[in-house]
């Protein structure tokens, strides 16, 4: 007796063919119908595109305003409820204590000038020579030659606005 084997999944199937498209376009066959559809198509898609484009932008634009507005409610009501604690006396009589240091007669006001702590108080950069130093130029000299070459000079650049200075010489403009 010989065995019978079950034929494999993949045998079974035909051999792939090379797929030709010009068979597959040959098999289209174009109605009347069919090409007034294409056409509406093609027309609808026209139409909406730019329709759908203005619709997305309006809706953008709707969402913006829309968060301007609450923005604007959210300023609103904070300031509302400034204008409410100010028209409390105890809110008033706090405020000028603490930010114009106003005391009701008879009080004694104790102001704690240095009340940081050491990590957040200012520190100098460097400190603070007590010996004189001479400087290297002549600022005298200096003064009096830029006066008189300000004064000599022949022809004043004249002023222009919005227009940018042209570049700089080493030497004035006879």
């Amino acid at each position: 007796m010989a065995k019978k084997t079950a034929p494999s999944p993949r045998s079974s199937r035909p051999p792939r063919r090379p797929i030709d498209v010009r068979e597959w376009l040959g098999g289209i066959r174009l109605s009347g119908f069919m090409v007034i559809m294409l056409g509406l198509v093609v027309l609808a898609a026209f139409v909406l595109v730019p329709t759908i484009g203005t619709y997305v932008d309006q809706r953008q634009q709707i969402a913006a305003i829309e968060a301007a507005v609450q923005v604007s409610r959210d300023e609103v009501a904070e300031l509302e409820s400034q204008r409410d604690r100010w028209s409390d006396p105890a809110y008033i009589t706090t405020q000028a204590r603490e930010r114009l240091y106003y005391v009701k007669p008879g009080e004694v006001v104790y102001l704690v000038d240095d009340d940081l702590p050491p990590e957040l108080a200012p520190q100098e950069r460097e400190p603070v020579s007590e010996d004189v130093e001479q400087t290297r130029t002549d600022w005298m000299a200096q003064l009096v030659r830029s006066v008189t070459e300000a004064g000599l000079a022949r022809t004043v650049a004249p002023v222009t606005v919005g227009v940018p200075d042209p570049e700089p010489t080493a030497t004035p403009a006879p």
